[in-house]
């Protein structure tokens, strides 16, 4: 993903440049911009969650005991978390699979196709459905003193190492 938050600033410049010397534009190259914005977003939600990176009120949750979080986590996902991407991908599925039947091109003229941002939508809620089962079973082995405190520091799941994560150094050798 990092790499796609680079060719989206790359595209950005080099369209505001051709814009600004040439006086002329491109809307393609603009809709790939918002394209790539969506895939870095979408599918990193996920991985922001792996990360217990998603924005809260840490200024009540950091005084809470670790168990307490863990409760209010374990609440959150299956009261908010699943309901929702549940309903995300529900709805977006039928919307991903028309414009792909249809061949949906953008409405400005020299636009994009757009079943592939479509698809972005049930993907990345998908993913991020799948990382909220990971965590809701980590802070239910929490509780149940099978694993150590995923709060002990951010990322760092208590010392333990729950996944592979190619961007931080995990102890393996590369």
């Amino acid at each position: 993903m990092r790499w796609l938050i680079l060719l989206a600033v790359v595209i950005s410049a080099g369209n505001a440049l051709v814009r600004y010397l040439f006086s002329t534009s491109s809307n393609a190259w603009l809709e790939l911009q918002w394209y790539l914005f969506a895939a870095v977003f979408l599918l990193c939600a996920g991985y922001t969650l792996l990360r217990n990176e998603h924005v809260r009120i840490d200024v009540i949750f950091d005084h809470l005991s670790h168990g307490t979080r863990a409760w209010i986590d374990i609440v959150g996902t299956l009261l908010f978390l699943f309901p929702y991407a549940l309903l995300i991908i529900w709805f977006a599925w039928p919307l991903f699979v028309e414009s792909f039947a249809r061949g949906e091109l953008s409405a400005d003229a020299g636009g994009l196709i757009r079943w592939p941002v479509k698809l972005l939508i049930p993907t990345g809620f998908l993913l991020l459905l799948l990382q909220g089962i990971s965590e809701l079973i980590k802070r239910i082995a929490f509780l149940q003193g099978r694993l150590d405190d995923p709060y002990a520091h951010p990322g760092d799941h208590g010392g333990k190492s729950l996944v592979l994560d190619p961007f931080r150094d995990n102890g393996t050798a590369r």
